[in-house]
């Protein structure tokens, strides 16, 4: 792949390669929070969500590669019913039904063209048949009595940040809930279940702890050739199914830290998976300051810390759990910081290059397939 898209806190970067060097070719919505970006394999549509400080959240599309947009719908909540009250499971107040921020993107499946998920703080899951031109919210989803105990992690807010389509069968769907755990529907959104068997919660009292709707995972991961297997990056730890969720097995023995935000899987090869670890809850800053990547290729029994290229010392870069991504041969990384570092590794982590350490912060990278 020669084109990365990231997206920042002050605008959305498209990187182009050329002679072996990674360069910003272009910037749109300069100053602009861009919460996600999205190509559309199936008709190379390309999609950003902003998050304007005084008007919200907008979408914008491109059917040129970049070169201009237009503003199309966003998702909207529908209005409350009359005398509805819903309270929040831990502050007991009442939550808005209202958007406060698009928080993942994805496209259905190859024989769904046009359609489009995405996932939003407080909790929603949106679908657009229409490339965008107009949203309905997933009230299957929306109104199952378990959403009630959803609960904000870092947000104030539940929020759905992972949705994995299934290659195989694009109405078997799986979204990562924070804190709500893991929910699959095999009929386009219909029905869902609970997919967050096997997740352990330490922040809950300990008879509550492996309670599946409670669970915050950061980041939820899927392998394209073999999409029964699954990995979470999870506030408490690193979880892999390989049953399509159906039972999650907790990963323990990780150094420098189980705990961290993205992890991306090798598109042909189940057992081959990577993270960026952290020091968890009021630290959020990598261990010892020192910014690693670790990789297994054995399915989680064993892992390697992945140091070359990158900083060892006095590092506090962050990173996002959209903040890393994978060429779909499986051979090119990058991720990016909460302090504008941007790194790629052309060989699958064994060394990286720094691309640039003077970018706003980084929420999102996605290369350009």
């Amino acid at each position: 792949m020669n084109r990365l898209h990231v997206a920042t806190r002050k605008g959305l970067f498209t990187l182009d390669r050329s002679h072996g060097i990674w360069e910003i070719s272009k910037l749109d919505f300069l100053a602009i929070p861009v919460t996600q970006v999205l190509q559309d394999t199936r008709d190379d549509t390309l999609y950003a969500a902003v998050k304007h400080e005084h008007f919200g959240s907008k979408m914008h599309r491109s059917d040129d590669h970049g070169q201009t947009w237009q503003e199309i719908a966003t998702p909207e909540y529908p209005p409350k019913p009359e005398g509805y009250v819903e309270k929040r499971p831990m502050e007991g107040e009442p939550y808005e039904w209202k958007l406060k921020l698009l928080w993942s993107l994805e496209t259905g499946g190859p024989s769904e063209p046009g359609l489009i998920w995405c996932g939003t703080l407080p909790g929603g899951l949106f679908v657009s048949r229409n490339r965008g031109d107009s949203w309905e919210l997933v009230r299957s989803l929306w109104d199952m009595p378990e959403r009630g105990e959803w609960f904000g992690g870092g947000a104030d807010y539940p929020g759905i940040h992972s949705i994995c389509i299934d290659p195989r069968d694009s109405r078997h769907v799986t979204v990562g809930v924070s804190c709500g755990g893991a929910w699959a529907t095999y009929n386009g959104g219909d029905t869902w279940v609970c997919r967050g068997q096997g997740m352990r919660a330490d922040f809950m009292p300990p008879d509550m702890a492996y309670y599946p709707n409670v669970q915050d995972p950061h980041r939820m991961a899927q392998c394209e050739s073999a999409p029964d297997t699954m990995y979470i990056q999870h506030h408490n730890g690193i979880f892999k199914t390989t049953n399509a969720g159906e039972k999650w097995e907790e990963i323990t023995d990780v150094s420098p830290s189980v705990f961290g935000f993205p992890v991306v899987v090798h598109p042909g090869d189940p057992d081959t998976a990577w993270f960026v670890p952290a020091q968890k809850d009021e630290y959020r800053i990598p261990v010892d300051g020192k910014v690693v990547v670790t990789r297994t290729r054995d399915g989680g029994r064993s892992f390697q810390t992945l140091t070359n290229g990158l900083p060892q010392n006095h590092a506090y870069d962050l990173v996002f759990r959209h903040a890393m991504d994978i060429t779909p041969d499986g051979n090119t990384l990058a991720f990016g910081s909460t302090t504008g570092s941007l790194w790629v590794s052309e060989d699958q982590g064994d060394s990286w290059t720094t691309i640039s350490s003077n970018l706003p912060p980084v929420y999102q990278v996605r290369f350009a397939h």
